[in-house]
């Protein structure tokens, strides 16, 4: 096995999910990622803790996917498991990127409305979702194997704790600003209120890598337009040239320039995925290039990203209302040229640097 999947595992179960002993923890990962999950294994097993190996497949979602008939139903079995588990490991790798590809939208978006309670008493535990390097993830990103397995261990071995004081200033001025204001170029610029409402600082805890701090917005008050200028992957089909309009804090027009028909199925989830849960800011300069893996790119320097869906309760204050919807969708603007963050009229970062680096 290579050391740096058990360092892997090592720092997941110190960092990043706190394993203790007498936990019960639920450790998904697809094939590939077996050596992940063995290492996950011992690390569990060295800490006293109780391990259940979930082997999650794109192939057997599907499955699924394709030959239901009936409508979807919240698995009972699968929420009394998040129901009894302290702690939940997800780990991504994909042999095939583009498994899911031929799946109707709707549907999607139907599975996950029934996965919603699921996904709620999920989030409520630990939890931790990482990345293992096989080669269709590789392949997606246009590296070679072992060039993406460099990136991946590298993005995951960073000094997270100079990782948090790095990102603390930006918590610092967000957690006490009403506004913040997003401009880059001709096409974005978008308003929205944070007042009440808390920022959190990802230093590889529940997302591992980590690398950007975020908040949500106040619901109804996202103003203006964006143009999400770089690529999201999603349900095996990549989208491009993302343009929404928002009005009192709602979705009111989008376009894209490819696969459109993708999005139609994210906004048309619930009303609460016509609404932003979440406002962040990339601070991970050691992610320096995009992979069409969200857990990476939405860290990236130089970026901001914005989440139509679910907000998470942790940031949003008690005066304020928490977005709910059965998703949760990142999409990314390239903030390094003709771009500024305002923050209650100040600007706090311009081409991607911060008003706190050497060089703003």
């Amino acid at each position: 096995m290579d050391p740096r999947i058990r360092e892997h595992a090592q720092i997941i179960a110190d960092h990043s999910a706190d394993v203790q002993s007498g936990d019960d923890v639920v450790i998904s990962a697809p094939a590939v990622a077996e050596e992940l999950a063995v290492a996950l294994h011992e690390a569990c097993a060295e800490r006293g803790a109780n391990p259940v190996y979930l082997n999650s497949s794109s192939r057997a979602t599907r499955a699924v996917l394709k030959n239901r008939e009936e409508e979807f139903e919240t698995p009972g079995h699968l929420l009394a498991l998040y129901e009894e588990m302290d702690a939940y490991i997800a780990v991504r790798g994909d042999v095939n990127a583009t498994e899911q590809s031929d799946v109707d939208p709707e549907t999607n978006a139907a599975y996950r409305r029934a996965l919603q309670p699921a996904l709620r008493e999920r989030l409520s535990k630990r939890w931790c979702l990482t990345q293992f390097p096989a080669s269709g993830s590789a392949q997606l990103a246009g590296m070679s194997t072992d060039g993406y397995e460099n990136f991946v261990w590298d993005a995951v071995s960073l000094d997270w704790d100079a990782q948090r004081e790095h990102q603390s200033q930006m918590v610092d001025i967000l957690d006490d600003a009403d506004e913040v204001r997003i401009k880059s170029g001709e096409e974005t610029d978008v308003t929205m209120s944070i007042a009440g409402n808390s920022t959190l600082n990802d230093y590889g805890e529940k997302n591992l890598p980590g690398g950007e701090v975020f908040t949500a917005p106040v619901r109804e008050s996202v103003e203006g337009e964006v143009h999400f200028d770089m690529p999201l992957y999603r349900q095996g089909r990549e989208i491009e040239d993302v343009r929404v309009r928002f009005e009192d804090g709602r979705v009111e027009s989008y376009s894209a320039a490819r696969n459109e028909e993708v999005l139609d199925g994210v906004f048309e989830t619930d009303e609460g995925a016509r609404y932003l849960g979440e406002l962040g800011i990339g601070m991970n300069r050691a992610i320096d290039r995009f992979t069409y893996n969200m857990l990476f790119d939405e860290k990236m320097g130089d970026t901001v990203h914005m989440a139509v869906g679910a907000a998470y309760e942790e940031c949003v204050g008690e005066e304020n209302e928490v977005n709910e919807s059965a998703d949760h969708v990142d999409m990314i603007v390239d903030m390094s040229e003709d771009s500024v963050i305002e923050v209650d009229g100040e600007v706090v970062q311009r081409d991607g640097t911060f008003v706190f680096e050497d060089d703003f």
